[in-house]
C-alpha cells in the first residue's frame, strides 16, 4: 500500500514535473500557456504533467473563461515534511549513539 509520501517523491521524481511546481510556487497562478512558454516540452505534455502534479494534490486548477489556471497547493508538502522530521530524528538518535560509543571507546 502506498503512502502519501510515497505517491509525492514518484510524482516529484520528475525534473519537468518537479520544475512546474517549483514555478508555481515561486510565480503563483499560471495558465497551461505560460508553464509551457517555460518548460521545454509541448503544451500537451505540459498538460499530462499537471494532470500528475493534480491527482497528487500538488497543483488546483480554476477555469476563468477559455483559460484554466493552476496554483500549487503548499499544504500538500505535508506528508514529505512529515517523513523527512521522522527520518532526522532517527538519524539524530543513531548519531548520538555512535557519539556515546565512540566516547565510551575513547575513555
Amino acid at each position: 500500500m502506498s503512502q502519501p509520501h510515497d505517491i509525492l517523491f514518484s510524482t516529484l521524481a520528475d525534473p519537468t514535473r518537479r520544475a512546474i511546481f517549483e514555478r508555481l510556487c515561486r510565480d503563483g497562478d499560471q495558465t497551461v500557456g505560460a508553464l509551457t512558454a517555460q518548460a521545454g516540452v509541448s503544451q500537451p505534455a505540459v498538460s499530462k504533467h499537471l494532470a500528475v502534479l493534480k491527482r497528487a494534490g500538488l497543483v488546483r486548477d480554476r477555469h476563468e473563461g477559455r483559460q484554466t489556471h493552476y496554483s500549487a497547493q503548499l499544504n500538500a508538502l505535508a506528508p514529505l515534511v512529515d517523513w523527512t522530521n521522522q527520518m532526522a530524528g532517527f538519524w539524530q538518535s543513531r548519531f548520538d549513539d555512535l557519539e556515546d560509543l565512540l566516547r565510551r571507546m575513547d575513555q
